[in-house]
């Protein structure tokens, strides 16, 4: 079958083909985040400490980083239907290994080989999501399935935090063959093999990812993450030393927040399909608003909730927006630029994380949300002068954007 976007009938607008994507999404969340609540098991059962299994995370992400742009140029010539069926496959058998993982050297292993999949899959799957809807409905089929990843950390995680609890870590990760299976299944069986009028080059999908716009939404998309993983990181702390709520309270408010993310990736994505860039320009400025907010409204515990659920909303709210603008600047040769952002995204949380370490050390942990109010402030800056740079190219007579508006 061959879909062209602009034959997608207005009935749908979003077919139900984007929830396979979005499954497949969600098994990649769960994947990547479920270690966290298993680390005393995992480390218990291989005989490591509790910082060496922590280095499961760090691998995975790594992995993440390295994987995307590496997997997506040596496949860029697969068919985008082809190409993510063989990252599903990639993404089941590194989770079936870490089942059978004998030692901590092969989980480590098989954890950087699942994450290979990881960037590619969400940055084909966004490609193929704004190709099944109509133009104007882009963003919005991009934060469906990147829903799946919020979701994940709403339901995918407590949940299989609590199997690998019950039944061993490694049914957690037996769940998540199961969850990938169901999403290969759905993606032979439901997406529709789309016809790409040119197939571009290496050479031409370098210079799409070097375009110096390309390169300034990069470089804006990792202040975002950095901004929330500063905060994200050490939330725990910051809200049982400062707002005094006790260990078992905090389960319950990530869960609230993780509420408010999936509120913000949805209405991210329908302010990005209204007005691209001043959405995501003012996306930013209420974002360093709230974190600024935080720094005082963790001193009441009501207040302290509240903000942590308009953090969220606000801290995702951007995303789809940013992954469509990077497609729209890299619109001629698009997939090693819209695959490489999850790249840089995964290094922007990595530097979050280790920037709130610094001031934790250096100024106090009471100093955290103010200091990334102050990052996310660089990523609006970022916006503005990307708005501004097309707008000067634009007048010169040198359009940078061809697939979407940023008005």
């Amino acid at each position: 079958m061959n879909t062209r976007p602009q034959k997608v009938k207005g009935k749908e607008r979003f077919p139900f083909s984007l929830l396979c994507l979005t499954l497949g999404a969600f098994a990649i969340g769960m994947t990547e985040f479920v270690i966290m609540g298993l680390l005393p098991n995992v480390a218990q059962d291989l005989g490591v400490t509790i910082p060496q299994a922590g280095q499961l995370i760090t691998s995975y992400a790594i992995g993440v980083a390295v994987g995307a742009p590496v997997l997506t140029i040596l496949t860029h010539k697969v068919p985008q239907k082809k190409l993510l069926c063989l990252l599903m496959i990639i993404f089941i058998v590194g989770n079936a290994l870490s089942v059978i993982a004998p030692n901590y050297g092969f989980l480590i292993a098989a954890r950087i080989g699942t994450a290979f999949a990881h960037g590619t899959f969400l940055g084909v799957g966004s490609l193929m999501a704004a190709r099944l809807v109509r133009p104007e409905k882009r963003a919005g089929a991009v934060s469906l399935v990147l829903s799946g990843l919020t979701v994940a950390n709403i339901i995918g995680v407590p949940f299989g935090t609590f199997i690998g609890q019950q039944l061993g870590w490694r049914a957690s990760f037996a769940a998540i063959v199961i969850m990938g299976l169901i999403s290969l299944v759905g993606i032979i069986r439901f997406i529709p093999v789309m016809r790409q009028d040119q197939h571009t080059s290496i050479a031409q999908e370098i210079r799409s990812l070097v375009n110096p716009q390309v390169l300034l939404m990069l470089l804006t998309g990792a202040f975002a993450c950095a901004s929330l993983f500063a905060v994200f990181t050490y939330i725990t702390p910051l809200l049982m030393d400062i707002s005094g709520f006790t260990e078992a309270s905090i389960t319950w408010i990530l869960v609230l927040f993780g509420i408010g993310v999936t509120i913000g990736n949805i209405v991210g994505g329908r302010l990005a399909d209204w007005k691209l860039m001043p959405s995501l320009i003012v996306n930013f400025g209420v974002l360093a608003v709230i974190l600024a907010v935080l720094t005082f409204a963790l001193q009441s515990k009501a207040l302290a909730i509240i903000t942590v659920f308009v953090w969220g909303v606000a801290a995702f709210g951007m995303m789809p927006g940013l992954q469509v603008r990077i497609m729209n600047l890299a619109s001629e040769a698009p997939l090693l630029a819209t695959t490489s952002t999850h790249s840089v995204l995964n290094l922007g949380n990595a530097s979050g994380a280790f920037f709130g370490g610094v001031v934790i050390t250096y100024m106090g942990l009471h100093n955290l949300p103010w200091v990334s109010a102050v990052i996310a402030l660089a990523g609006m800056a970022g916006a503005i002068g990307s708005l501004a740079l097309e707008r000067r190219l634009n007048s010169a007579g040198k359009p940078q954007v061809k697939l979407g508006s940023s008005a």
